[in-house]
């Protein structure tokens, strides 16, 4: 459904000019740079796949969104969605595709979404069983099928954001691009969209491609993730995968045998690895993976252990650690 090649965008800027006088000079002659704002990515996403698209801010991710949506034209590279160019926005691709961007609404503010509704259900001429059947389902499932006759600007936000999935999916389209689409929603509000947003995907077989910084959003939707790095697509694959590859470490508790009344020695517990913690109570190392049936038997044989836990680092932290890094090439 989507197949990305070599994709490349780069934009020109103009260069920021330090102190008064370089402003003052650029308001007679601007300078300009070229930015790499999305570079040689590839990936093909199929029907059914919710893939997440992870990336730092500025990373490129909304930019590489825009391309397949057919609103930003690349650079350089390809991109086909259900077999089309999607700069050449043909209405026949246009009418199989939804764009939902968390931080933008497309709703009239001061009208009823079910009028918005049905404006949409004539752009995409949707047939009249089809939108009734279609506008039933999605409001059940969203829970807001009292709300549909309220004006925009008096929802609260988790239930804007429901209208705006509902206006994107009133056509059933093929692919879905969610730019964003939990930003700013309470706890409530989230899971609601997510359970919606699997059970759609098992009905009606979209390819949707994700981009979040919640990671709760792509553990619980996305088996597959894609990670771009300064415009560089650093790794595509299984979820869990990303953790076998940038885990480094684990991290090692021992909860302590209270009666023995032990004194814990940091210091001493350096040479097994990174004490994150030391008290009477619990001790919490960190090790490299490789050594860490080695360090559990040292600590097994230097305290008193009541229970011993090996962890993973959970997936936020290693992909944010992933951000953080700079300078990596691309696999």
């Amino acid at each position: 459904m989507i197949e990305v090649e070599h994709l490349r965008k780069t934009f020109r800027v103009p260069r920021k000019q330090p102190g008064f006088l370089g402003s003052l000079r650029s308001l007679f002659r601007r300078e300009t740079v070229e930015v790499r704002a999305v570079e040689d990515v590839s990936f093909r996403v199929g029907e059914g796949e919710i893939v997440g698209l992870l990336g730092a801010n500025g990373a490129g991710k909304t930019t590489i969104v825009k391309m397949l949506a057919g609103i930003v034209h690349p650079t350089g590279g390809s991109a086909r969605v259900l077999g089309f160019d999607p700069w050449q926005r043909d209405d026949r691709f246009r009418a199989q595709i939804a764009l939902v961007m968390g931080q933008k609404a497309q709703l009239w503010w001061d009208l009823p979404a079910a009028d918005s509704f049905l404006l949409l259900k004539e752009i995409y001429q949707v047939p009249d069983d089809r939108y009734r059947e279609t506008l039933g389902e999605l409001t059940s499932v969203l829970g807001v099928s009292d709300e549909v006759r309220t004006p925009v600007r008096k929802l609260s936000l988790g239930e804007r954001m429901k209208m705006e999935l509902i206006a994107a999916l009133l056509h059933r389209p093929r692919v879905v691009f969610l730019d964003e689409p939990t930003i700013g929603l309470d706890v409530n509000a989230q899971r609601a969209v997510r359970e919606f947003l699997l059970a759609y995907r098992e009905r009606h077989r979209p390819a949707v491609l994700l981009t979040s910084h919640s990671m709760e959003d792509i553990e619980r939707l996305c088996k597959r993730v894609l990670i771009v790095k300064e415009g560089r697509l650093v790794f595509d694959g299984a979820l869990d995968d990303v953790v076998a590859r940038y885990a480094h470490d684990k991290l090692l508790t021992v909860k302590l045998d209270a009666a023995a009344g032990v004194v814990v020695d940091a210091a001493a517990l350096a040479s097994v690895g990174e004490v994150v913690e030391a008290t009477a109570a619990t001790v919490r190392v960190r090790v490299p993976r490789a050594r860490t049936a080695a360090a559990a038997g040292e600590l097994l044989a230097r305290l008193p252990v009541a229970d011993l836990a090996i962890e993973e680092d959970d997936v936020a932290s290693i992909v944010g650690r992933i951000f953080a890094e700079r300078g990596e090439a691309a696999p």
